[in-house]
């Protein structure tokens, strides 16, 4: 099997969640769990020249992912988010603002098979520039995935509709897909107004997750409907960026959609019964 190449470009920070702080950013926790998988991962980010930044580039080495495309900020600080733990386990962020990855730089273009990249990141001038820029910079066909990721007040149509026209994977979930409904006017149901999406987007997949109510994948004109998978969610901060990971190595290795659609289930449980974003995956496969 090819050892396929993703990059990861947006925010990296440090989650401080009640048991403590560990490391998040959706694309820092894509980049993690693809590498997990068996891919080749790279992050595109920036840290602060403070301790925590330090501390983030030494975490990145510990799961063996490479540091290079991450840079460090003379004066801004390293991000960090405020994370509550609801009673269902879902999180609750607070994220703050004139961060480092607020100012990050594109870089040299990287050679990937796909690319990954949300909104929260964008939420800056200068970072949105350079995100755009690095997905703009990958070979012709590479896999373009939007993990949209709608956080507090930190989007607007403007950066998802021109995300939309960069990109030709899109993932959201179940509090995302009524937003966007709204924004683009999107009638019928989840199926149709992912239809819609794909369509006038001209998107090649798209997933929608509803957490513990498993996930819908469409591809290629084809469905695929997962009930999700019975499990006990000590926290389920990371879980829809491990799913990301997984359906989008599926995606790269052509698997069949409902193939995928397990997989990447099976990924997001695991994660919702660990602490934090970026768990050891077991030794044995899952």
């Amino acid at each position: 099997m090819k050892n396929h190449q993703v990059l990861a470009v947006g925010e990296i920070l440090w989650d401080l969640l009640p048991s403590g702080k560990q490391l998040g950013g959706a694309p820092a926790n894509f980049a993690y769990h693809a590498h997990a998988l068996g891919a080749g991962a790279r992050l595109i980010s920036r840290v602060g020249n403070d301790p925590l930044g330090l501390e983030i580039l030494d975490r990145l080495r510990t799961l063996g992912l490479p540091t290079g495309g991450v840079s460090v900020d003379p004066a801004a600080p390293t991000g960090t988010v405020s994370v509550e733990i609801q009673p269902d386990g879902q999180p609750r962020f607070i994220i703050q603002e004139s961060v480092a990855w607020d100012r990050l730089e594109a870089g040299d273009p990287v050679q990937a098979d796909a690319v990954c990249f949300g909104t929260l990141g964008q939420r800056c001038a200068t970072a949105r520039q350079a995100i755009r820029a690095a997905v703009s910079a990958v070979p012709a066909g590479a896999l373009r995935v939007f993990d949209i990721n709608l956080r507090q007040q930190f989007y607007s149509r403007e950066i998802i509709e021109s995300s939309l026209a960069l990109a030709d994977a899109l993932k959201l979930n179940d509090t995302e897909l009524p937003v966007l409904a709204g924004m683009f006017d999107l009638a019928g149901e989840p199926r149709s107004q992912l239809d819609a999406l794909a369509g006038r987007y001209q998107l090649r997949a798209v997933a929608l997750t509803r957490g513990a109510n498993g996930s819908l994948l469409l591809g290629g004109g084809v469905w695929s409907d997962h009930p999700g998978l019975s499990v006990k969610v000590v926290d389920a901060v990371g879980a829809g960026d491990a799913f990301t990971a997984a359906w989008t190595l599926g995606l790269l290795a052509r698997h069949p959609l409902d193939k995928i659609n397990q997989r990447a289930n099976e990924i997001a449980a695991f994660v919702c019964t660990q602490p934090g974003a970026t768990p050891v995956y077991p030794n044995e496969n899952l």
